[in-house]
């Protein structure tokens, strides 16, 4: 037993956390003349570790992960998710919304194409919300930063929310709330041909690089900003507005993410430097869902496919999901941190 949690703190230490990257970096700085201990040389080594890594692992998790999702196209999604019905299919669409693209503005033309296919509106609804909140790479990045117990039970809560609230949009019989270009749009059944494992590497390749080129802007934004916390923002100020002292802090938190627009990558350096300077759990990742989740430039968007009363719906299920989420993970952080 013993060794096995050697084993696994190596592997979450060294190669999801990249440890001896920051230790490098902190020593190339001290060779340089830098004082890493101070503010100035603190915030340059967060700032350049926290790139490398996430870059490095959102990397690879995007090689794998798009190389899973060839197999995955849309139209052969969509039978998949049409051989389901109930709940079971909510689960399903849940499920498959951790393959596909990693922000909300991306899954909204999968959505509105599910959609037109005349897929359920509850099931297309699950999979719009976990695909942007709950997306493989999350799993892993949360891994590496706040240890798998927290990872697992994010994920399981994002997905939780998927479902409860597709499945709630289902029950009210909202299909009068899409827009009408969409309820009389066609889906073409075009037969995919079959990949050979060069062609899913290529496509896995090509993804890596398009999603690098999108998300990187938003990863300097979101370190920038976590080393500004990190090592700038005075701790008690934090303890004070996001931890114990304020049972608000998950409602502001969520309401704080709600105009920004960014993917998870973006967000963890952040959540990472609130919760070292002792932010509490459940306020930093529900910061981590309503961004990814309720921006506002997919709001905008998805304004386009759905009415109002829909999509107030739908932001009040995500709304209140984050923040019922956001509570329970500050009640049970001493179990999982």
């Amino acid at each position: 037993m013993e060794i096995f949690k050697a084993a696994w703190d190596f592997f979450q230490n060294q190669v999801l956390g990249m440890k001896w990257l920051n230790s490098l970096i902190g020593s190339a700085l001290d060779a340089c003349g830098l004082d890493t201990t101070g503010r100035i040389g603190g915030s340059i080594q967060f700032f350049i570790y926290d790139i490398i890594k996430i870059m490095v692992l959102l990397g690879v998790l995007i090689l794998i992960i798009s190389y899973i999702q060839s197999y995955f196209p849309p139209e052969r999604t969509k039978k998949i998710l049409g051989r389901f019905h109930g709940v079971g299919a909510n689960i399903i669409a849940a499920l498959l919304g951790t393959v596909t693209p990693f922000c909300s503005c991306s899954s909204i033309p999968l959505f509105i194409g599910f959609t037109s296919a005349g897929l359920p509106l509850g099931v297309t609804f699950s999979f719009l919300i976990s695909s942007p909140m709950v997306d493989l790479g999350s799993l892993v990045l949360l891994m590496s930063i706040f240890g798998w117990k927290v990872a697992v039970v994010y994920v399981l809560f994002g997905l939780i929310i998927a479902v409860a609230g597709g499945t709630l949009i289902e029950k009210l019989n909202l299909e009068n709330q899409v827009e009408e270009y969409i309820r009389k749009g066609n889906s073409l059944d075009v037969p995919q041909e079959e990949l050979h494992f060069k062609d899913r590497i290529n496509f896995a390749w090509e993804q890596v690089v398009s999603t690098a080129k999108k998300v990187f802007p938003y990863v300097l934004i979101g370190v920038g900003i976590g080393a500004l916390i990190h090592n700038w923002i005075p701790e008690d100020f934090i303890v004070k507005v996001l931890g114990d002292n304020n049972p608000f802090g998950v409602i502001l938190a969520t309401l704080a993410g709600v105009p920004m627009y960014a993917d998870i990558f973006g967000t963890i350096p952040i959540a990472e430097a609130l919760l070292a300077k002792g932010a509490l759990l459940g306020v930093v990742l529900s910061f981590m869902m309503g961004v990814t989740t309720l921006s506002l430039p997919s709001i905008i968007m998805l304004r386009k496919a759905v009415k109002p009363k829909l999509l107030g719906i739908f932001i009040v299920i995500c709304t209140v999901g984050i923040i019922a989420v956001g509570y329970l993970f500050n009640a049970i952080q001493p179990l999982l941190v």
